[in-house]
């Protein structure tokens, strides 16, 4: 049976006490405390564990008793509700410079060095929370190591690989749970490995890539809670340069002509990190705790894929019939590969919707899915914000009435608080933009974050 006899803050004191460890701390905060978004009420329950070790105990112990739980890490991801519904215990996953280090720390690094996956001795950074093999580009960090501070400790070291992905808030643990991706480049490109602590069999566990049917925005992690991510490892490049700079705004950012973005043009890591991160704060993409365009879970809706030439020629006429034909000629329309048959590629992806509006948005319905037997189809990806955009949603936009909850100033793919804003304020900021953007164009825009206590 689930424990319910006990209040979770009183499993979280007594698992404290007993532990009788420095990685091991109760917190008194809220989710708007926890999350980017700065939403959410107060927790059952919260522990922090600083250390892989402290929480694999703790995961372990709370399962004993059946104790619901859920882990975070950074909270950038996350849309909370205000009310009682969120009944777990929350445990906080993260490092911090001066948490101790022990016998636990190196047992974690050494899991796998029989296996030839060693981090050469003497390239550790902050404290063992990172470990860096310079001559190999073999990377190893905890997952609640903040990202960006990977990032740059990498692009420091001179490896390429990750440069694309500055800015971006969060833990290394939720890489690759959501194959977290900007600029052209996806976590899936450079990920070598994760480990798991597997809850059910009690053990570590390192899982290859080709084991997480990586999608856009999407791993089979990403809906189970069978595993928690506890380090990662990538493998980057040594040359000093970046990965292959494909996406317009960055190459043209960093001087990378037409031509040269064909021929896999790559530039020094470093410009390139400081030019995402310049693109990233003018969209409002980089925390700060006194911007409001910041207060939010970054890009909100995951770009639509939609399956097949007639469905990508549908998404078009619509947006001819609305906005013209200079507007349908120009739009960004970028190939998203073929689907594969009898693979999990379309988990977690945008449900491909009949192109036909409906009367209300109740009426939605899944298109069939395909046979077997079929043959893979072309899929086509559109960008949610300029779809926004089109659709009548401005920079800015916010229901009428609710000015705490509005689009970002800065950027329309970002759902932000102006400070004072409920899960319910975000949740009718998102249903009005997805209903309008299916009623301009036909195409139903999924929300990237996950939804706890709340829903859209």
């Amino acid at each position: 049976m689930t424990n319910t006899d006990t209040e979770p803050k009183t499993i979280a004191k007594d698992l404290v006490a007993r532990a009788q460890s420095a990685d091991i701390e109760t917190v008194d905060t809220t989710f708007a405390e926890l999350t980017t978004l700065r939403i959410g009420g107060r927790p059952a329950g919260v522990i922090k564990c600083l250390s892989p070790e402290a929480l694999r105990w703790v995961v372990s112990e709370l399962d004993a008793t059946r104790t619901p739980l859920i882990v975070v890490g950074g909270g950038s991801n996350l849309v909370v509700g205000d009310g009682p519904q969120v009944s777990e215990l929350v445990v906080v996953w993260a490092t911090t410079p001066d948490s101790v280090e022990n016998g636990s720390h190196a047992a974690v690094w050494n899991h796998g060095a029989a296996e030839g996956h060693s981090v050469t001795e003497g390239h550790n950074v902050t404290e063992g929370h990172v470990a860096m093999d310079k001559s190999t580009g073999l990377v190893r960090a905890y997952a609640g190591v903040e990202w960006d501070q990977l990032v740059a400790a990498t692009v420091a070291a001179g490896l390429g690989g990750l440069e694309c992905l500055s800015g971006i808030p969060g833990s290394v643990g939720a890489t690759p749970v959501q194959n977290v991706g900007a600029y052209g480049a996806e976590v899936s490109q450079v990920l070598k490995r994760v480990q798991l602590y597997d809850r059910e069999a009690k053990t570590w566990e390192w899982v290859q890539p080709e084991d997480l049917d990586l999608a856009y925005r999407y791993s089979n992690l990403k809906f189970t809670n069978r595993g928690v991510v506890t380090a990662v490892e990538f493998q980057l490049r040594t040359d000093g340069l970046s990965t292959a700079l494909r996406f317009g705004e960055l190459a043209r950012r960093v001087g990378v002509t037409a031509e040269e973005a064909t021929a896999d043009a790559r530039r020094p890591v470093a410009e390139v990190r400081e030019a995402v991160l310049q693109l990233r704060a003018g969209k409002g993409m980089v925390l700060d705790p006194e911007d409001h365009d910041t207060w939010s879970a970054g890009s909100f809706f995951t770009n639509p894929i939609v399956e097949g030439e007639a469905a990508r020629d549908a998404v078009i006429a619509a947006v001819r019939q609305r906005c013209g034909d200079e507007e349908a000629d120009s739009m960004p329309v970028y190939s998203a590969g073929r689907s594969a048959v009898g693979d999990n590629a379309d988990k977690g992806r945008t449900t491909t919707r009949s192109l036909c509006a409906p009367t209300s948005s109740e009426s939605l319905e899944e298109s069939p899915e395909r046979s077997p037997e079929e043959n893979p189809v072309e899929r086509y990806k559109f960008s949610a914000a300029w779809l926004i955009e089109r659709a009548g949603f401005s920079k800015g936009w916010h229901v009428e009435g609710n000015t705490v909850a509005s689009l970002s100033t800065k950027h329309t793919l970002a759902l932000t608080n102006r400070g004072g804003a409920t899960s319910a304020d975000i949740v009718k900021l998102a249903r009005a933009v997805r209903n309008g953007v299916w009623e301009a164009f036909g195409v139903e825009l999924e929300p990237e974050p996950i939804w706890l206590g709340a829903t859209i």
